[in-house]
């Protein structure tokens, strides 16, 4: 599953740089997760980095995105790879 913030995120903007697939943002009125960039910290760490640093404890698991840890880890492959490909453009211009 992806992550979702909920509304009672008091916007520390500590999970924003934590994440490491830029999958956090600022939203309207509180941080939104954006499912398809949001693999839980699979394929970096162990544990979702923005539910270990959350204060308020407001990140569950998004009902609305179900994952298998494959899934996840698929999805981890496709943004390093497009990473890659962003990064060889950048040099290239």
């Amino acid at each position: 599953m992806a992550l979702m913030i909920t509304d009672q995120c008091i916007n520390c903007d500590v999970c924003e740089p934590a994440c490491p697939n830029q999958a956090i943002a600022p939203g309207v009125d509180f941080y939104v997760i954006d499912p398809a960039r949001c693999t839980e910290c699979v394929g970096h760490h162990d544990e979702p980095q923005c539910v270990q640093l959350c204060p308020v404890d407001c990140i569950p698991l998004n009902p609305e995105h179900v994952e298998s840890a494959e899934a996840l880890m698929a999805k981890y492959q496709r943004l390093q790879t497009q990473a890659g490909v962003a990064s060889i453009s950048t040099k290239a211009t």
